[in-house]
């Protein structure tokens, strides 16, 4: 059995305040894409995960490895299988490649195990495991709510054409919550909303990010004077900035200058954003 993990943008991310419990209350509109790890179930005697990319350990640090071992302590369903996972969408990145490698474990298992477990019970045991895992439980757009685990899954108007861009270096997410309430805006650099069919793009961590990693605010800024380029933002914490594009045929060219612009070790994907729910 297969099953597609995609990656995530943020739309729009709004941070309201810090909580009492350390989490930062959020508001934002996350969209699945079409750019999406894969992963393979094969029933084994023992549980195992094998990762194509080296780099990322398989022990219990994995998120996927921990959304195993938490589905089998909430079903008592022994985890007999061997998960194999195809990394396509780049880690660090602001792209939610682990907390969807995760949902897409507890989706899976589910599936092999034939539970029908509903999805809202398969999101809270998601919220244990991370914030943003919620979200990829439902497999269509939302707006997520608290520290991300309240989930009210919406649609856009059609498929959004985008080009995302990386750089390469991760973010790390806590540094940029941490540093949210004290960071101020970079001169020259426009984080005022963007207006699209479906409301206004924004992101409340540009303003922390941009003040560490000052290419990501050039790059933005870079992308916004494109005549390919609707309107551009980071996701997430970054790294990743993204363009909606006027015309998905406009990616290929744009990648081409990017990468002269910024370099060759610059990561460039062409995608889109999925306007309703894949399953």
């Amino acid at each position: 059995m297969k099953r597609a993990a995609p990656a995530k943008i943020n739309l729009s991310l709004r941070v309201l305040r810090k909580r009492a419990d350390g989490f930062h209350e959020l508001e934002t509109l996350m969209a699945p894409l079409t750019l999406a790890d894969e992963l393979t179930f094969l029933p084994r005697r023992a549980f195992q995960v094998t990762c194509s990319d080296p780099s990322l350990p398989t022990d219990e640090s994995n998120l996927a490895v921990r959304a195993a071992r938490l589905f089998q302590q909430r079903t008592g369903r022994a985890t007999e299988v061997r998960i194999e996972l195809e990394k396509r969408v780049p880690h660090g990145a602001g792209l939610g490649g682990g907390s969807s490698d995760a949902a897409a474990v507890l989706l899976g298992l589910n599936d092999l195990y034939d539970l029908r477990l509903p999805r809202a019970e398969l999101a809270a045991m998601a919220a244990e495991l991370g914030s943003d895992i919620p979200f990829f439980i439902y497999e269509a757009p939302a707006w997520c709510r608290g520290r991300g685990e309240r989930v009210e899954p919406t649609a856009l108007p059609a498929p959004v054409p985008l080009l995302l861009l990386k750089p390469p270096f991760p973010v790390p997410t806590p540094d940029a919550y941490r540093h949210w309430a004290t960071s101020r805006e970079l001169p020259g650099i426009d984080y005022a909303p963007q207006a699209l069919p479906w409301g206004l793009l924004v992101n409340d961590l540009e303003r922390p990010v941009f003040e560490k990693y000052v290419v990501l605010a050039t790059m933005k800024m870079w992308l916004r004077a494109q005549p390919e380029v609707a309107a551009a933002l980071m996701s997430g914490s970054g790294s990743t900035m993204f363009a909606v594009l006027n015309a998905p045929a406009g990616a290929a060219a744009l990648a081409e200058r990017a990468r002269a612009e910024y370099g060759e070790s610059l990561w460039t994907c062409a995608a889109f954003a999925q306007p309703s729910a894949s399953a």
